[in-house]
């Protein structure tokens, strides 16, 4: 019923910015918990930021903090992730995922999210 996809994905130097967005359908974002996660070569995937269906509640991964926005656009029914100052260390591939309201609050926990987009790669050069 939902689907996710991620676009923006691409190769920027160190210290650069990219944008990336995920487009929602079959449900609006604005009814759902949204989050974005990565995942590098070899490594488990890793909490980035996500955002309440409400907007009230915002949380970053230590890591990104200060350098990462996550933000909602109703009118594209979308949910982006503003990266700035990126470092080689942030190379991964990057998911959005989302979850009803009603559902626990727990930003940082892979399983809690029903749906999933397919993912797009991030690569930073250093």
């Amino acid at each position: 019923q939902v689907q996710l996809v991620e676009s923006g994905g691409g190769l920027v130097q160190a210290g650069g910015s990219l944008g990336l967005s995920c487009a929602a359908s079959g449900r609006p974002v604005s009814n759902m918990a949204m989050a974005w996660f990565r995942q590098a070569a070899g490594k488990e995937r890793e909490f980035v930021a996500a955002l309440s269906w409400n907007g009230v509640t915002i949380d970053y991964a230590d890591s990104v903090k200060g350098r990462f926005t996550i933000s909602r656009d109703n009118a594209k029914n979308a949910v982006n992730l503003q990266m700035n100052s990126l470092k080689p260390e942030d190379t991964a591939v990057y998911y959005c995922a989302a979850d009803a309201i009603g559902t626990a609050w727990l930003p940082s926990t892979p399983v809690k999210y029903a749906y999933w987009g397919q993912g797009t790669q991030v690569t930073v050069s250093s």
